[in-house]
């Protein structure tokens, strides 16, 4: 019989946590480095924070199936981790876009129909601008931005949902936002099956949702989990296969930041590792407050942003995870504010919250989290780097060449078409790599 194939996952992360798993079902001997103290990468917990916080607040739709997949197959429960509801933009003085279960198509028609505080005039362009995006599959030339895509879209439509959902989604500005990324968002959010707009709150730290089942299913499995270690050295051999400081693996799946595999890849592939280094970033900040006493019109509330108020979401610990008075604000595409400092940020959202939610009386600034590359710059035209870079070497995460933004589905669906072919090399041709539809 022959051995197993060993394999190495450089990183620890929702992409090479999916990519681990995967090469261990299909009967590999796996090796998984990370060079933190704990997994998740950037969709982490914060560990020395009590109560325990994530370093971002993050929303997960029902069109992730391979990640609700995922957590299932190590044995963690997204019904009991996840509070679930239809897609509803709740505003903290009104309610916004709510969209019905059922069939997407019908869904959304009766949704917007029905959303009486757009004039009719405007519900009936989002639906014939919809219509014309459908038949056209979700196609636009590359180039485009999505400030550029909705211009003719009635300004409540791109206010209200539009500006929202693309900085949600995307992580960039709507006039520096791809649209063809987007629109694929759409498309696999609004219209992909049943209950694939839904939204997937967390109830429990992000920890718990994917990184430590998958952590303990894979040492059950006999993987060797190398916490705190960093690869520091990647070397192609003479038979094929790769060492990692000096030990010697069959094939290597780098899920490590861009910056880290660029840097591991540079003396065997330098032209990947420019493309890789060239990417641009995009920050987030979560500011967590708490005002005793307080609750929020839903578990997550859309807010109005402007030069002075950065924040555009609110989240409601006391609905989601029981710490009553507890509150997540998150500013995406966050570069200005950063730029600006942690401390104003913090003031700026306390003032925000005063004003869009009437607060009043001594607001705790728990904490203010920045992760200043949350996401790449998912701008129009950008040409991400490939997934296989060498025989036997494959890079996964969010960044690499695919059809999605960096978020947490775009790691894991990398993750997993980067372990099959490490497995199937001769089976398996660069093409699925990408994440092709």
């Amino acid at each position: 019989m022959q051995a197993p194939r060993r394999v190495a996952v450089v990183g620890g992360g929702w992409a090479g946590l999916a990519a681990a798993v995967r090469a261990t079902e299909l009967g590999a001997h796996v090796t998984l480095f990370e060079m933190s103290g704990q997994w998740g990468g950037r969709a982490r917990s914060v560990s020395d924070q009590s109560p325990l916080l994530d370093n971002g607040q993050h929303i997960l739709i029902g069109a992730y199936r391979d990640t609700l997949a995922l957590m299932r197959r190590v044995g963690a429960d997204p019904d009991r981790l996840f509070l679930r509801t239809p897609l509803r933009l709740r505003y903290p003085d009104h309610e916004g876009l709510r969209l019905p279960g059922g069939q997407p198509l019908l869904s959304f028609l009766r949704g917007v129909l029905r959303y009486e505080r757009w004039p009719w005039r405007a519900r009936l362009a989002l639906l014939a601008q919809s219509s014309a995006w459908l038949f056209s599959g979700f196609k636009c030339p590359p180039g485009l931005s999505v400030a550029q895509l909705c211009a003719r879209l009635p300004e409540p439509v791109r206010v209200d949902l539009v500006e929202p959902l693309c900085v949600a989604a995307l992580n960039t500005p709507a006039e520096r936002a791809s649209a063809q990324v987007f629109l694929r968002v759409l498309q696999d959010a609004m219209f992909s099956g049943p209950g694939s707009a839904d939204l997937l709150l967390p109830r429990r730290p992000l920890g718990d949702l994917l990184p430590s089942p998958a952590a303990d299913w894979l040492q059950t499995q006999g993987a060797d989990l190398r916490l705190g270690r960093r690869a520091q050295d990647l070397q192609p051999m003479e038979d094929g296969r790769w060492q990692i400081d000096g030990e010697h693996f069959d094939a290597v799946v780098l899920a490590c930041p861009p910056m880290e595999a660029a840097r591991l890849t540079q003396p065997a592939s330098p032209i990947w590792a420019e493309q890789a280094r060239s990417l641009r970033y995009e920050p987030i900040i979560t500011v967590y407050l708490r005002q005793p006493g307080a609750c929020l019109a839903a578990p997550m509330v859309a807010l109005h942003e402007s030069p002075s108020a950065p924040a555009q979401f609110a989240f409601d610990h006391g609905q989601l995870s029981g710490q009553a008075g507890l509150f997540a604000f998150v500013i995406s595409g966050a570069q200005a504010w950063v730029d600006a400092g942690l401390q104003v940020a913090g003031n700026a959202v306390e003032a925000q919250a005063r004003a869009a939610l009437g607060w009043q009386g001594a607001i705790e600034r728990v904490r203010v989290l920045a992760e200043k590359r949350a996401t790449f710059a998912c701008t129009p035209g950008l040409a991400r780097p490939p997934a296989l870079i060498a025989s036997g070497l494959i890079a996964a995460g969010d960044y690499v060449a695919g059809p999605y933004p960096a978020t947490l589905e775009g790691a894991v669906r990398s993750g997993l078409a980067a372990a099959n072919v490490a497995i199937s090399p001769c089976k398996t041709g660069a093409k699925s790599t990408t994440m092709a539809a």
